[in-house]
């Protein structure tokens, strides 16, 4: 059986990814240091066109979807507000699975400290921004 999601916040929420998303690795951002700590080339990245941006919207939708389902799960075990519940599943799994499977790759591909920490607060603000998205509009 599968949890009781609503459509609508799942869509918003994997919308929310690009846009923080882009402002988060913008040049104004954070994007031209996790260009030179990642050592991203410029023009390779820019050769693959839409196709990390499509990438992206499938994953963040994936992510969205699990988020709301979980939060539902949870839901109904913390018998808290939807909105609490939502980010309280959220920053449990980010810390859980995000941050912990990332920690490991990066040490293990010996990527700096500064990068990781800022990939990860990425990721923690992204997670936190769909929860509040479910958690705002709830079931349905």
């Amino acid at each position: 059986m599968i949890p009781e999601t609503n459509l609508v916040a799942v869509v918003l929420a994997t919308l929310s990814t690009l846009v923080i998303g882009s402002v988060w690795y913008s040049p104004r951002g954070f994007g031209k240091w996790w260009m030179s700590a990642a050592q991203v080339d410029q023009d390779k990245a820019a050769s693959r066109g839409i196709w990390p941006i499509l990438v992206t919207v499938v994953v963040s939708f994936v992510t969205a979807w699990v988020l709301a389902g979980a939060t539902t799960i949870a839901h109904g075990f913390y018998d808290g507000t939807y909105l609490l519940d939502a980010l309280l599943t959220g920053t449990l799994l980010w810390a859980g699975f995000t941050a912990a499977r990332m920690i490991t790759h990066d040490s293990f591909e010996a990527r700096p400290a500064a990068l990781t920490a800022l990939n990860l607060a990425h990721e923690l603000v992204t997670v936190l921004a769909m929860s509040l998205i479910i958690g705002l509009i709830g079931i349905g």
